[in-house]
């Protein structure tokens, strides 16, 4: 079996561009090394560019590979001698920034086919609009009025529903579905989203449950990212919003009515209730749970599997079932376990 690359480096480059192009201080001696990809220290060749920000890693640093390094001055020697050492204040964040630069790529969804324009196997309603540059896969569908911006990519099988917006370098990925959506420039959807089927709305009665109509949309503004089978249910009388820079992990539940603040993190299998509301860069830890009608004020944290039910003010750290401050939340876990030892004498 063939071992296939799926990713090949943008350009050519060489540890005297990335010292450049990082600010980065050192190399010069080996400023022609070729640097044609990134790797973890374990796993770095000596074309490749690593990083070191810990000291907890000394000893993969000292037996890596790689043909550069990018580390703290603090770290400078302790550089294997076969390895340039490129100081920088942040490693990490420079290991993102080359590796941005090499591979932007796999940023976003591409064309699975290699598409360039329209496929011939994607199926485009006459009456809908597609700015020059737009790609579109086979087995895509795109309804009637739909209006698609330039640069943007519709992958295979995915489904754009009528009258749906979607922006300029947007990435629509494979086997998604937006419909009753408008959404803004540079947005990634990845494959498998749903965006916009009704919310789960229903009114009891004696004789069962009567289904509310749900005739809202979902706005999903510029920068938004949204990971893989994740879902954001349309409004009932009112859209779901989901703000600017907001990213959203895999397999997250948006339900009806939910507006979310610019730049908020949340993390997979959480899920948010109808009508609640987040501020502005908020995170949700993984497994989150977030009542109906509940308020998380801008800057919140609220850490890992903790239920939220009531509003949690602006820039507060909570946690726990139900989530509570976490000083509190420490306070009872603190005593719980001091009960279980005397229980256990």
């Amino acid at each position: 079996m063939s071992d296939p690359v799926f990713f090949t480096p943008a350009e050519a480059m060489h540890v005297a561009s990335v010292a450049s192009f990082l600010g980065a201080v050192g190399g010069e001696a080996f400023g022609d090394r070729a640097v044609l990809g990134v790797a973890a220290l374990i796993d770095a060749g000596p074309t490749d560019l690593s990083f070191c920000d810990s000291p907890k890693y000394l000893d993969q640093l000292a037996s890596t590979r790689a043909g550069a390094c990018l580390v703290q001055e603090r770290l400078r020697d302790s550089v294997p001698a076969g390895t340039v050492a490129l100081v920088v204040a942040h490693p990490h964040a420079a290991f993102v920034s080359m590796s941005r630069r090499l591979f932007p790529q796999a940023l976003r969804p591409q064309s699975l086919f290699g598409a360039t324009g329209i496929s011939p196997g994607a199926m485009v309603h006459p009456s809908a609009r597609l700015e020059p540059g737009v790609v579109v896969d086979p087995g895509a569908i795109i309804g009637p009025a739909a209006e698609i911006g330039a640069g943007t990519v519709i992958a295979a099988g995915a489904v754009i529903g009528p009258q749906v917006r979607i922006g300029r370098d947007a990435a629509i990925g494979a086997g998604a579905s937006v419909t009753h959506a408008l959404v803004g420039n540079r947005a990634i959807v990845h494959p498998g989203v749903r965006i916009g089927q009704d919310g789960f709305g229903f009114e009891p009665s004696p004789r069962g449950h009567s289904k509310v109509p749900q005739i809202g949309r979902v706005i999903i503004q510029d920068d938004v990212e949204i990971g893989a089978n994740s879902t954001i249910d349309r409004g009932h009388v009112r859209d779901t919003v989901i703000g600017e820079g907001t990213k959203i992990d895999n397999l997250v539940q948006i339900a009806h009515n939910v507006v979310i603040g610019r730049h908020c993190i949340i993390v997979s299998q959480c899920g948010i209730s109808g009508s609640a509301t987040l501020g502005d860069f908020v995170m949700l830890g993984g497994q989150v749970g977030v009542n109906n009608h509940v308020t998380l004020g801008s800057g919140a944290q609220i850490a890992a599997t903790s239920v939220v039910k009531d509003d949690v003010p602006a820039g507060a750290r909570w946690g726990g079932r139900p989530a509570k401050p976490v000083r509190d939340w420490f306070r009872e876990i603190a005593a719980l376990e001091r009960l279980a030892r005397q229980k256990s004498v």
